[in-house]
C-alpha cells in the first residue's frame, strides 16, 4: 500500500475515531467528565513520558559508556517520542495508542516487526575524491601553511599588509556611503 495513501486514510479515520468515541463516552458519562478525562490523560502521559523519557537516557548513556551502540534504547526512544506525541492529541484512541506505547513490550514487539521489514543495502562507495580541475592543487592539512598575501605594490624591503586591508569594505562597517 502506497505510503500516501496510508496517511490520507491516517488523516481521516483518526480524527472519525476520535469524534465518534467522544461523542459514546459523553453520552455515557457526560461532557465534564469527558473533557475531566481527556486532561487527565494527557497530564498521565506527560507524567510517564518524563519518568520513562529519564530512565531511557540514563540506559542509553550507561550502553555508550561501555562502548556498545544503544540500537534498541534508540528504537524505544522513539516510540516514546510517538506515545508523547499521540498524548498531546486530544482524544481517546491517540490516547490508548500512546498509553500502549508506554509499554516497553510493546515498544520492543513494534521495534522488531519494522526491523524485520527494512531492507539494508550496503552500496556505500567510501573513497576520497580528488580535485582534479586544473590550476587546483589539492593538499591535505599538513600539507599547506597559511601566510598573509604579499602586497604587490610594496616596495621589497618595506612592511607587508594584506591586499585590500585598506579598501572601504561593506563587511567591516566602515563603508561611508
Amino acid at each position: 500500500m502506497p505510503v500516501g495513501l496510508i496517511i490520507l486514510a491516517a488523516f481521516i479515520l483518526v480524527p472519525t475515531i476520535e469524534i465518534f468515541l467522544f461523542v459514546e463516552v459523553g453520552s455515557e458519562i457526560g461532557a465534564i467528565p469527558t473533557i475531566l478525562l481527556t486532561i487527565l490523560t494527557a497530564v498521565t502521559g506527560t507524567a510517564l513520558l518524563r519518568h520513562q523519557g529519564v530512565s531511557l537516557l540514563m540506559r542509553m548513556r550507561s550502553e555508550m559508556d561501555a562502548g556498545r551502540v544503544p540500537g534498541d534504547e534508540l528504537v524505544h526512544g522513539a516510540f516514546i517520542v510517538l506515545a508523547g506525541i499521540c498524548l498531546l492529541i486530544p482524544g481517546f484512541f491517540t490516547d490508548a495508542i500512546g498509553l500502549l506505547l508506554f509499554i516497553p513490550a510493546v515498544r520492543t514487539y513494534l521495534g522488531r516487526a519494522m526491523a524485520a521489514r527494512v531492507q539494508v543495502h550496503p552500496d556505500v562507495h567510501m573513497h576520497r575524491r580528488y580535485r582534479t580541475d586544473e590550476g587546483v592543487v589539492d593538499l591535505d592539512v599538513e600539507e599547506w601553511s597559511s601566510r598573509e598575501p604579499r602586497n604587490p605594490d610594496a616596495p621589497e624591503d618595506g612592511p607587508q599588509r594584506s591586499i585590500g586591508s585598506d579598501r572601504e569594505t561593506p563587511w567591516r562597517g566602515d563603508n561611508k556611503s
